[in-house]
């Protein structure tokens, strides 16, 4: 699972990078403001990449998801591409337990097996 999320939220670190090179262009914006949040929410998505096996580490996640859809009032794209990132991020929530489920099943069998049978 680490692997699949961690992948999502790198790739949303460059998306809300290049949202505040967007939102920068809004004359009703400050551009302190814009890479402020855009600032914090690149830091998290990075720091998040190594929380995600802790406790909250995946609601945190969840929450940056809803965050990237929210900044769709700013920058309108973002509603379409906070979406992407929240089904990439379900996906990857999903399908890296199912692949942790059977890894830790497959490593159970090959320990039950005895050291011949690889």
């Amino acid at each position: 699972m680490r692997v699949l999320c961690s992948s999502t939220l790198i790739g949303e670190f460059f998306v809300i990078g290049f949202a505040g090179l967007v939102a920068m262009k809004d004359d009703t914006l400050a551009m302190s403001t814009v890479w402020w949040v855009c600032g914090i929410a690149m830091v998290l998505s990075v720091l998040l990449c190594g929380m995600i096996t802790r406790p909250g580490g995946v609601q945190l996640g969840w929450a940056l998801q809803a965050a990237l859809i929210a900044s769709g009032f700013v920058v309108p794209i973002m509603f379409f591409l906070g979406a992407v990132f929240a089904v990439l991020w379900w996906a990857s929530v999903h399908y890296g337990r199912r692949i942790d489920t059977v890894k830790a099943e497959w490593a159970a069998r090959q320990e039950s097996a005895g050291p011949d049978a690889a």
